[in-house]
C-alpha cells in the first residue's frame, strides 16, 4: 500500500492512468455504457457520442488516452475487423436474389457515380490518382442505418426499398476490393500493370476460395455441430480472423478478408441465436472501442484552424450527398419510381458508417489518406448518420408495400374446413405456479373457440446423468404442475394432453414438443430475464421464437382472461401481414363476447383527407379477413406513437402487439421499437404475438397469417 501511495504521490494522475491498462479499460467500458444512452436521449446516434468521447479523452481534450496505446490499438483493430465482418454478415442475400436485376442496376448507379465524383474531388484537391480513386471508393458504399425505421413503418417489401437493400452487396464488395487494390498499389515500391494483374489474379483466387470454401465448410460444420451454439460461435470467429490473415498473406488489407468471410458464412449462420451472439459481442465491446479510437485520431485544433481542412470537408459532404441523389434520380427515371420512393432510396443510401469508416482508417494508416481527409470523413459520418435516418423517417411514411396485393388472407370458413381434419393444438409451457392459471385459461378460451385441445407442457432440464437428485426434484415439481393444469382444464371443459419432457434446455424442449404435437400455437408466460445475460445467452422466449415452427403468443396477464371485455390492437403498418394480431384478438373476443378496436396512429400534421384515406384503407384490409364481427377502427393523429397508444390503452383490458424485429446495424445502433416501450409502460394485460423466425408470410393452420416478428 505504501508503494502505491508513493507512486501516486510522485507521478501525475494521467501518467498513472496511462500505465494501468485495467484503469483505461474500465474508463472505456464506462464511456461505452453511458455516452450512447445520453446522446440517444438528445436524439443523436450513439456512435456520434462515442466519437465525441474519443475527442474529449484524447490528445485534443483531456489527454487520458493516446492513439498509440497498445491496448486501445489491439481492441480497435479487432473492432475494425469485426465491423467490416458484420457488414458482410448483415447483407441480405435473399433481398438481392429477389430483385437481383434492379438491385444490380441501382447498385451500379450508386457505386459508379459517387466513385467518379469522389475521384474528381480528389484530383481537384491535388491528390494523386491512387488516393483519389480511394476517396471515390469511400463514396461508393453505404450503411442501411435507417432500416429499423423502414421495418417499423412496414414498408420493407416496397420494391424501391428492396433493391436499395439488395444493392449493398454490390457497393460494399466493390468498395472493399478497390480499397484492397489501392492499398496494395500504395505499398508497392514500383507500380506496373503486370504487378496489378498479378495482384488481381491472386485476389480473385483468394475471393473464390473464401466465398466457396468457407461457405461449404461452414454449412458442413453447422450440420455436424447440432445445437452446440458455443462451437458455432467459435467457428464464426475463427473464420473471420483466418480470412483476415489470408488477405494479408496475398498482400491486401485484412478487412478485405473479414468482409468476404462475412459474406461466406452469411447463409450458413442464417438468422438465429448464433448470429445474434456474434453481432452482440462486437456491438457492445469491440466496435464501440473502434469508434472511440477514431475520435482519438481527430486533431480538433488543427481541424478548426485550417481553412484547407474545412474546404476538404465541405467538398466531401456536398459531393457524397449530391452523387447519391443523382444515382437515386437515375433509378427513378429508369425504373419509373415515384418521387417518394426515389427520395427514400436516396436517404437510405446516404449514411456512411461501416465500410466507409473502416476503409478510411485503413487508408490513413497505410499513408494514402492525409489527416484532413480522415477528419473530413469522420464529419461526413456524423452528418450522414444523422441526416439519412431523419429524412427516411419523414419520407418513407405512406410508402406502399409490394406484398399487399400478393397476400390473400384465409377466412373463417377455411378455418372450419381445416378443423375437420386436424384438431387445433395449443402448447402451454408451465413453470411458474402463480401465472399458470391465467395461461391455462387463455389457452382454454382459444381452444374452445376452435374446438381444439391444449397440451400443458413441463420441461425438466438435465445433463448427462438421469439419476441426478436435481433431475428427480425437477420431475416431481413438473408432475405437480401438470396435475394441477389437467385439473384446471377439466374445470374449463377443454381437452388436455399433458406432456412431461426431459431436455437439455427449456427453449429446445418447448419447440421440439410443439413440433412433435403438430402445434398450431404456443402460449407462454412473460420471462423476467432481459439483462446482459439474456442478451448474451438468450432467454427462453428468444430461443422458442428462433426455433419454433408455429406462432408464439407471449402473455403478461394481470387478471383472468375470462374478464377481458375490451381489446386494443395497435397497427403501425397498413399492410395485410400486419393483421395477424387482429385475427388473434377477434378469436379471443368471440370467446368472451368482447369488443376489438384496431388503432392506427399517424403523424399530427396528417391532413383530414389523408386520415380518411387511411381509415378506408384499413377498413378494406380488415374486411378481407372476413371476420364474424367487424372490429372498431380508430385513427389518431399524434406526434408520438407510443404515447398515443398508452393513452388509448387506459380504457382497455388487453393490448395485443406484434413482435417487431429491430435489425441492428453494423455500428451497433438500433432505433428502439415502439413495441419495446409499450411493453415496458402498459399496465393492462398484454399479448405479444410473434411468428417463427424463418416464416415470413406463412399461413397458420387456423387461417391466421403470421406477421414478420421476433424478440
Amino acid at each position: 500500500m505504501e508503494l502505491v501511495l508513493q507512486v501516486l504521490a510522485l507521478e501525475p494522475t494521467t501518467q498513472v492512468l496511462g500505465k494501468e491498462p485495467i484503469v483505461s479499460f474500465a474508463i472505456l467500458l464506462l464511456v461505452i455504457l453511458v455516452v450512447p444512452i445520453l446522446f440517444e436521449r438528445l436524439r443523436l446516434p450513439g456512435l456520434v457520442g462515442l466519437v465525441f468521447s474519443g475527442v474529449v479523452l484524447g490528445p485534443s481534450g483531456w489527454n487520458l488516452f493516446q492513439s498509440d496505446s497498445l491496448m486501445i490499438n489491439l481492441l480497435s483493430e479487432i473492432g475494425l475487423v469485426y465491423l467490416i465482418f458484420v457488414a458482410g454478415l448483415e447483407i441480405d442475400l435473399e433481398q438481392f436474389r429477389r430483385r437481383k436485376g434492379r438491385s444490380f442496376g441501382f447498385g451500379s448507379f450508386t457505386f459508379c457515380i459517387p466513385l467518379v465524383i469522389g475521384t474528381l474531388i480528389g484530383r481537384i484537391l491535388g491528390f494523386g490518382w491512387n488516393t483519389s480513386i480511394l476517396i471515390g471508393s469511400l463514396f461508393a458504399s453505404y450503411t442501411l442505418l435507417a432500416y429499423p425505421i423502414i421495418s417499423r413503418l412496414g414498408v420493407g417489401n416496397n420494391e424501391a426499398v428492396t433493391i436499395t437493400m439488395g444493392a449493398t452487396i454490390f457497393t460494399d464488395v466493390g468498395a472493399v476490393l478497390i480499397l484492397g487494390i489501392c492499398v496494395a498499389v500504395g505499398h508497392a515500391k514500383v507500380f506496373s500493370f503486370a504487378n496489378l494483374l498479378t495482384l488481381s489474379g491472386w485476389l480473385t483466387i483468394y475471393s473464390v476460395a473464401v466465398l466457396v470454401g468457407f461457405d461449404w465448410i461452414g454449412k458442413a460444420f453447422f450440420r455436424r455441430s447440432g445445437d452446440d451454439e458455443g462451437n458455432k460461435f467459435l467457428f464464426v470467429l475463427l473464420s473471420v480472423f483466418l480470412a483476415a490473415v489470408g488477405a494479408q498473406l496475398i498482400g491486401v488489407d485484412k478487412i478485405v478478408g473479414a468482409f468476404l468471410a462475412g459474406l461466406a458464412v452469411n447463409e450458413a449462420v442464417g438468422e438465429g441465436p448464433v448470429k445474434e451472439k456474434v453481432v452482440f459481442v462486437g456491438s457492445v465491446l469491440f466496435i464501440p472501442i473502434f469508434f472511440v479510437d477514431l475520435g482519438l485520431l481527430i486533431d480538433l485544433p488543427a481541424f478548426v484552424k485550417s481553412i484547407a481542412t474545412l474546404k476538404v470537408t465541405l467538398l466531401i459532404i456536398v459531393g457524397l450527398i449530391a452523387s447519391k441523389f443523382i444515382a437515386a434520380l437515375l433509378a427513378k427515371l429508369v425504373y419509373r419510381y415515384n418521387w417518394q420512393e426515389m427520395l427514400t432510396m436516396w436517404s437510405l443510401s446516404v449514411p456512411q458508417v461501416a465500410t466507409t469508416l473502416a476503409a478510411t482508417l485503413v487508408g490513413y494508416r497505410a499513408g494514402l489518406l492525409p489527416p484532413e481527409v480522415l477528419n473530413s470523413v469522420i464529419v461526413l459520418m456524423l452528418v450522414t448518420s444523422t441526416l439519412g435516418p431523419l429524412i427516411t423517417g419523414r419520407i418513407a411514411i405512406g410508402l406502399t408495400s409490394s406484398t399487399v396485393d400478393e397476400l390473400v388472407p384465409t377466412t373463417s370458413s377455411d378455418l372450419k374446413a381445416e378443423e375437420i381434419n386436424i384438431a387445433f393444438t395449443i402448447v402451454v409451457p408451465i413453470y411458474n405456479p402463480q401465472t399458470q392459471q391465467y395461461l391455462i385459461e387463455m389457452a382454454a378460451l382459444l381452444a374452445r373457440q376452435v374446438k381444439g385441445k391444449i397440451v400443458p407442457l413441463a420441461v425438466a432440464t438435465a445433463a448427462a446423468h438421469m439419476d441426478a437428485p436435481q433431475l428427480e426434484a425437477s420431475l416431481q415439481r413438473s408432475e405437480r404442475l401438470l396435475s394441477k393444469a389437467t385439473a384446471q382444464s377439466r374445470v374449463l371443459n377443454v381437452e388436455a394432453e399433458p406432456v412431461l419432457r426431459i431436455d437439455d434446455a427449456f427453449a429446445e424442449g418447448i419447440s421440439r414438443v410443439a413440433r412433435e404435437q403438430k402445434a398450431n400455437l404456443i402460449v407462454m408466460g412473460w420471462g423476467k430475464r432481459t439483462g446482459l445475460r439474456a442478451r448474451l445467452f438468450g432467454n427462453v422466449i428468444d430461443g422458442v421464437l428462433w426455433a419454433s415452427h408455429c406462432p408464439v403468443a407471449v402473455t403478461r396477464l394481470v387478471e383472468s382472461p375470462k374478464k377481458i371485455q375490451r381489446i386494443l390492437v395497435p397497427i403501425e403498418n397498413l399492410i395485410t401481414p400486419a393483421l395477424q394480431p387482429v385475427q388473434f384478438a377477434q378469436l379471443l373476443a368471440e370467446a368472451n363476447q368482447a369488443q376489438v378496436t384496431v388503432l392506427n396512429v399517424c403523424d399530427r400534421r396528417t391532413s383530414s383527407s389523408k386520415i380518411a384515406a387511411k381509415r378506408s384503407h384499413l377498413s378494406l384490409l380488415v374486411s378481407k379477413l372476413a371476420l364474424a364481427n367487424s372490429p372498431e377502427i380508430q385513427i389518431i393523429a399524434h406526434e408520438n406513437v407510443a404515447q398515443a397508444i398508452l393513452q388509448a390503452a387506459r380504457l382497455y383490458d388487453l393490448v395485443v402487439l406484434p413482435f417487431i424485429r429491430n435489425r441492428t446495424s453494423p455500428g451497433g445502433l438500433a432505433i428502439s421499437d415502439v413495441t419495446t416501450q409499450l411493453a415496458r409502460q402498459l399496465t393492462c394485460s398484454i399479448v405479444m404475438l410473434g411468428e417463427p423466425q424463418r416464416a415470413q408470410t406463412v399461413v397458420m393452420t387456423t387461417g391466421v397469417h403470421s406477421t414478420t416478428a421476433a424478440v
